[in-house]
């Protein structure tokens, strides 16, 4: 299902040597599931790095059928949580884009909301798009949308089966409202 997997790791303000233990980490878990895996490394240091010393990583998947999937985790802040081994944070990374492949679905768990408010704010034209199961933020923001826009959307589940794999997918469906931007100059 999934071809590639790129990845870029960062780090500002520590050693460089995380880079590296990040990216073994995560590799060590992707690996097992395809060989092509690119991780890039982005080190700051210096008055353009900032203040604040930390380090993160973020991978993306493209599945066979041309849809992107991420995940995204980032070290604490420093005197804030508790600390996070760069070996830790590699490895929780590549297991969260392990679930958003499960997952499926068009768009993954952090861009819900988005596609959601694109298809409101469309054509007063029918709109579909088929997610993975609904993360609670996107529940909470339909509740939104109702409450600002007055639309309802038809959700329909779908059960993984033979033709969907991976878990239960939920097909979205709306009429948009047509907005339109009023500033904009006619010709």
């Amino acid at each position: 299902m999934t071809s590639l997997t790129l990845g870029c790791r960062y780090s500002v303000r520590v050693s460089p040597q995380m880079a590296n233990r990040i990216v073994d980490s995560a590799r060590s878990i992707l690996n097992k599931f395809i060989p092509d895996i690119y991780i890039y490394t982005d080190h700051m240091k210096g008055v353009n790095s900032g203040k604040s010393p930390g380090f993160g990583l973020s991978l993306v998947a493209e599945t066979t059928n041309g849809t992107f999937l991420s995940a995204e985790l980032a070290s604490n802040p420093q005197g804030q949580g508790t600390a996070v081994l760069p070996e830790d944070l590699g490895r929780n990374c590549a297991r969260l884009l392990l679930e958003e492949i499960y997952r499926g679905g068009c768009v993954d768990s952090t861009n819900q909301s988005l596609a959601l408010l694109l298809m409101t704010l469309g054509q007063q034209d029918v709109s579909k798009v088929l997610l993975g199961p609904l993360s609670p933020y996107t529940i909470e923001f339909l509740r939104h949308l109702k409450s600002f826009f007055q639309i309802m959307f038809k959700i329909e589940t779908k059960p993984c089966g033979e033709e969907l794999k991976g878990g239960d997918k939920v097909l979205m469906t709306c009429v948009g409202i047509g907005f339109s931007n009023l500033s904009k100059t006619l010709k």
